[in-house]
């Protein structure tokens, strides 16, 4: 977006929208070439004239499918005129069930537990923050999910700086694996973390079976404890 600062910002990220179709089909094609499943960051895309801001999780087969982000926030629509998307579901891949909630999503519980419900596994969250205040809001709710849910939290995000970059000119993360908290898991419920603010690849191995096992035997059984009789969600 650099070579788009003469432009007004929301002008500039629809210009970087054009560039979202491409990027997806390189995705694609090396979740192909490598054999690997691609579960891509966020990129602006432009649908009937609305600006939303999707990802797509690239199958090692060629499948595509697209995620859309749901709640933006207050910055996103004033500044750049983002809209939140309509559409929460679950993927089948051949690691498992998973689901995709892009950054501020993940503070809302709801759409984790409904995710959970159509038995995801693996939850992932790619975000960006711009301050340690908004990392720690993702990393701390992310955490939250995966004790409630049963399931792994994979969160992923942005570092460094773009000081030539209008509203996008600082970035603070860190990359980590959250697990459930019980007697087959860390103790911490930390499977692994990046160095804080710092560009690195984070590699983790996770055992479906072990959520399967927590929640029959687990210590506490957030799913199966529920008091449905007495609440009770859906989605619309």
């Amino acid at each position: 977006m650099a070579g788009t600062n003469h432009m007004s910002t929301p002008e500039a990220i629809r210009e970087l929208a054009k560039h979202t179709e491409v990027l997806v089909r390189k995705f694609s094609e090396f979740s192909i070439t490598y054999n690997i499943n691609i579960i891509a960051g966020s990129m602006p895309e432009v649908i009937d004239g609305k600006l939303y801001n999707v990802g797509y999780l690239c199958r090692r087969d060629g499948s595509l499918e697209r995620y859309e982000k749901l709640h933006v926030t207050p910055d996103e629509a004033k500044v750049w005129g983002l809209q939140g998307g309509t559409k929460l579901q679950a993927f089948d891949t051949d690691c498992g069930k998973i689901g995709v909630l892009i950054c501020y999503d993940v503070e809302f519980p709801e759409l984790p537990r409904l995710l959970a419900e159509e038995g995801v596994d693996i939850l992932f969250v790619p975000f960006l923050t711009d301050t340690q205040n908004g990392y720690s809001r993702v990393r701390n709710c992310a955490q939250a999910r995966a004790i409630e849910n049963e399931c792994y939290v994979a969160i992923a995000g942005s570092v460094g700086n773009l000081p030539n970059v209008q509203n996008m000119d600082i970035q603070f993360a860190q990359s980590m694996v959250f697990t459930p908290c019980d007697f087959s898991f860390p103790t911490n419920g930390i499977k692994a973390e990046a160095t804080p603010n710092t560009e690195m690849i984070l590699i983790a191995n996770v055992d479906i079976s072990l959520l399967r096992e927590l929640n029959q035997f687990g210590a506490v059984r957030n799913l199966r404890d529920r008091r449905t009789d007495i609440f009770e969600l859906r989605k619309k």
